[in-house]
């Protein structure tokens, strides 16, 4: 049996777009969808892979 995702969100900076993702909560993880198709389904991520994403994110390593 999988555990399934819990208390989906998305950016407050997303304000009414649709074009953003939605993080839910998986055990120690994360789940990850895409708003404008909810139906695709979602990927996970570990506590671990999370963590080190945001850091990346909160530090400019994806800024161009």
């Amino acid at each position: 049996m999988s555990i399934q995702p819990v208390g989906w969100r998305k950016s407050t900076r997303s304000s009414q777009q649709t074009n953003c993702v939605e993080v839910g909560r998986v055990g120690e993880g994360a789940a990850v969808r895409d708003t404008k198709d909810r139906a695709t389904g979602y990927f996970t991520t570990t506590g671990a892979q999370w963590t080190s994403f945001l850091t990346a994110i909160k530090t400019g390593r994806y800024d161009t």
